[in-house]
């Protein structure tokens, strides 16, 4: 079984049946769909959404400015595959 993510789930049915419902006994936390009993999707309050964003932004143009600072280049085609390998979707990689 995937790990769920989040401390609140939701069936895809019970979401479909009353997703007002599902959003206001959410709150502020994030809420995982299920598909039989397995993660499909988290849902995510506009504000946490946007935090996460700026959140990756600053790390990113960090790392990005360290990277610059701290030494020789990195061919473009290099960092892509290191992405790749790193954040490749593990149901595309079977």
């Amino acid at each position: 079984m995937e790990q769920v993510l989040a401390t609140r789930s939701v069936s895809i049915t019970e979401l479909k049946r009353s997703p007002s419902a599902v959003l206001e006994q959410a709150g502020s936390e994030p809420v995982a769909v299920l598909n039989h009993n397995r993660p499909a999707a988290y849902l995510l309050p506009p504000h946490v959404y946007e935090a996460m964003l700026e959140r990756l932004n600053a790390d990113l143009r960090k790392d990005i400015q360290e990277g610059i600072d701290s030494g020789p280049a990195i061919a473009a085609e290099d960092m892509f595959a290191e992405l790749n390998t790193r954040y490749a979707d593990p149901a595309s990689a079977s």
